[in-house]
């Protein structure tokens, strides 16, 4: 027997199913004897009475009820049920004993067909059991509406399936709608991203995808969306299609009907820029400034003299002996006081002047006055001693990539906890071994961040080689003066029969294509532009890999997300639908054809993560 959702024609059907199914799993169930108390009821509750019936038209009420044949709880009502027409004021849904019942509290519209899908929302009251995928439907008009849209909506950067999206209609094909006036009609994307908008009339549609953070059904401008310039008549009549021939899969609650439509779910890199805080809680002399976004151009501060709420008397221009040092993301920024009369106050006053985003989200200078504050901790004279000793005796710490197996492209790195003031290139020495002996090996070192902390040496190194570090003592001074012990790191490169090389070609070049190497958790390990003879990966770890193209449409060399006042869409990415396996010591060559395979069936099953757009 097939499965029905019980949508509005169809709900007649789907209590049958549902009796039938109640009735066959009641006979078969083991119920066990004595005080084993028999299985964990697995079976949801059953509709018995709708008041008015599902499928009811010139409706002029202002609730509806529904009885089940058990005690029923309701879960997460705001998430579960949805009603389309959209709301603005959403109606009531209560549980009281067997019954649920849902109250209106806006004036439905005239001549309209609503659709109040439950999705998860209606429960048993003992084991939490859900009903699922109920749907009632009901006509303020003297017919229901049957036509339907169907489709897909995925994340555009890696073609996850997005779930709990709202998928909304416009008739009016104005652009602006999309901002200002609710939804026509709207359904909800499922597990696997399938949606329905149902019960439509014919017409002209605009059709969009909408994370509604908001609950408004408007775009908001931060709110992930997606949109397509086509516009679309529905022509699928859902109660005409034939029952024998849907199939309803174990992790979706959607019929498997054509996805004739494709959403490409994207967030603008409209960012807000703002100030979050400053912090100077861990150490006295460095402080932290969090922003929301990353910062283009660092901030200008002024120092302010103390105000009378503190007990620092001295000042002193702390911005002439500071040093800063941004994150990769550069939306934190430590500024590292380089004067013992700069850290010995405890509160930096300042007023900082930065980009911060306005209503149009437009980069404006804002002039704040921030405190950045250090609170002594709490300890015995013994603790503070001890501190004070474990300062005074301080040396520069001195970390590296030393590893025995170092991959042969990746330079030797070092890193200090504190910025450096300098270092002495002939105290820093790089030997390879040979037997027993110590060969030096030139080398050059550069500086990899800002605030000379981190620093690579390069130099010719060989494969199955080993070498040595060796820093000598006193050979850098921190900004604080303070010097380094002897530091000795060992290395030793991996041999080249390790190693893969893949060389990926394109079926269709595209000069603008990027090709990626992707793991099997989807993050990119590599990157490099498409080539007519084909783009060159080498040094690859023989193992398995996945490849992933997308077109860079603005030659930027990175993925550009959509941007819904310039109508831009996100540019198309792309799967290679095959796992690469790799051998060491060969080298691989494949051509792809990246527009064989339909886009929906592209991307590797063991690759695809449901989309719910909570952080990770």
């Amino acid at each position: 027997m097939k499965r029905c959702k019980p949508y509005h024609l169809f709900s007649a059907l789907g209590v049958c199913v549902a009796v039938c199914m109640t009735a066959a799993l009641s006979g078969c169930a083991n119920r066990g004897t004595g005080p084993q108390g028999g299985p964990k009821d697995s079976i949801p509750p059953t509709l018995i009475r709708e008041t008015p019936v599902n499928g009811t038209v010139n409706f002029t009420g202002k609730s509806i009820v529904l009885q089940f044949d058990e005690y029923v709880q309701l879960n997460n009502v705001a998430e579960n049920v949805l009603i389309s027409p959209p709301q603005q004021t959403p109606p009531v849904v209560k549980a009281i004993g067997k019954r649920v019942m849902v109250t209106f509290e806006e004036p439905l519209r005239d001549s309209t067909t609503y659709t109040i899908d439950f999705g998860q929302a209606i429960c048993d009251n003992n084991e939490k059991v859900p009903l699922g995928n109920y749907s009632f439907s009901f006509a303020t008009g003297a017919q229901i509406d049957t036509l339907a849209m169907f489709g897909r909506v995925i994340n555009a950067e890696d073609l996850n399936p997005v779930q709990g999206v709202v998928v909304g209609v416009h008739e009016n094909l104005a652009d602006s709608a999309f901002s200002t006036e609710p939804f026509t009609r709207i359904g909800k994307s499922d597990t696997a991203g399938h949606f329905g908008v149902l019960n439509m009339r014919g017409g002209r549609y605009r059709i969009y995808a909408l994370r509604d953070v908001s609950k408004d059904y408007l775009y908001q401008t931060s709110e992930a969306l997606a949109f397509t310039e086509e516009v679309f008549s529905p022509s699928l009549a859902f109660d005409t299609v034939m029952v024998d021939s849907l199939t309803l899969q174990p992790d979706t609650a959607w019929y498997h009907v054509p996805d004739t439509i494709v959403l490409k779910l994207f967030t603008e890199q409209k960012k807000r820029h703002y100030f979050i805080r400053a912090l100077r809680d861990k150490e006295q002399h460095y402080f932290t400034l969090l922003f929301s976004a990353p910062q283009d151009t660092l901030p200008t501060i002024v120092a302010l003299p103390p105000d009378s709420s503190t007990t620092d008397t001295a000042w002193v221009d702390f911005t002439q002996h500071m040093l800063c040092q941004a994150n990769p993301t550069k939306d934190t920024l430590i500024y590292w006081l380089t004067d013992s009369s700069a850290i010995n106050i405890d509160t930096l006053r300042f007023m900082m002047t930065y980009k911060m985003s306005d209503s149009l989200y437009q980069l404006v200078d804002t002039t704040d006055t921030v405190q950045a504050i250090y609170r002594h901790p709490r300890m015995s004279a013994k603790a503070l001693e001890a501190k004070q000793r474990q300062a005074a005796n301080r040396k520069v710490e001195i970390k590296s990539n030393a590893s025995s197996k170092l991959d042969i492209y990746r330079p030797i790195e070092w890193y200090v906890t504190t910025p450096l003031q300098d270092y002495n290139t002939d105290s820093i020495h790089l030997y390879e071994k040979v037997d027993t002996m110590l060969i030096p090996v030139a080398f050059t070192i550069d500086t990899i961040d800002s605030s000379n902390m981190r620093f690579a040496m390069r130099a010719t190194l060989k494969p199955e080689q080993s070498y040595t570090l060796r820093i000598d003592s006193g050979a850098m001074h921190d900004i604080y003066g303070v010097t380094n012990m002897p530091f000795k790191a060992e290395y030793k490169l991996r041999s080249l029969n390790e190693y893969s090389t893949l060389t990926i070609r394109l079926k269709h070049y595209n000069p603008q294509a990027r090709i990626q190497i992707l793991n099997e958790k989807d993050k990119v390990l590599r990157e490099l532009p498409a080539l007519p003879d084909g783009a060159k990966f080498e040094y690859l770890e023989a193992k398995s890999f996945y490849v992933r193209l997308y077109i860079d449409w603005d030659n930027n060399g990175e993925w550009t997300t959509g941007d819904w006042a310039l109508k831009r869409q996100p540019e198309p990415v792309y799967y290679h639908p095959q796992k690469l396996s790799l051998r060491a010591n060969w080298e691989f060559e494949e051509e792809i054809d990246h527009l064989a395979t339909p886009l929906l069936q592209q991307k590797p099953k063991v690759l695809i993560k449901v989309d719910t757009g909570k952080k990770k």
